[in-house]
């Protein structure tokens, strides 16, 4: 294990930083436990002359948890759940992915 992977497995096990939630798969309906790094950007869409500002919820896992995660598939945290928009992508060290999630 190298020091980036030792660092993201430090964070990920501080309750102030990740919590607990359940990955639940679109195809086989195989459910894991993961943690995940919350996070709630505003993200600004222009539209002609316009600008919109939306919510957004995206939340980052690490690979460890969750090797292929797929548009669709269910994240539940505590009792609120949410759909995985869009392709997931990895971070530069292929340890953490971030998951673009929209309410179900």
């Amino acid at each position: 294990m190298n020091v980036f992977a030792a660092a993201v497995d430090r964070i990920y096990a501080n309750p102030s930083m990740a919590v607990a939630a359940l990955w639940i798969s679109a195809t086989t309906s195989e459910e894991r436990t993961i943690r995940v790094i919350r996070r709630a950007p505003d993200r600004i869409t222009e539209f002609g002359a316009g600008r919109f500002v939306s919510d957004t919820m995206m939340v980052d896992v690490r690979v460890t948890d969750l090797p292929d995660p797929r548009s669709g598939d269910l994240i539940v945290i505590g009792t609120d759940s949410f759909t995985i928009q869009g392709e997931p992508v990895r971070d530069r060290e292929c340890l953490i992915w971030s998951l673009d999630l929209r309410p179900t």
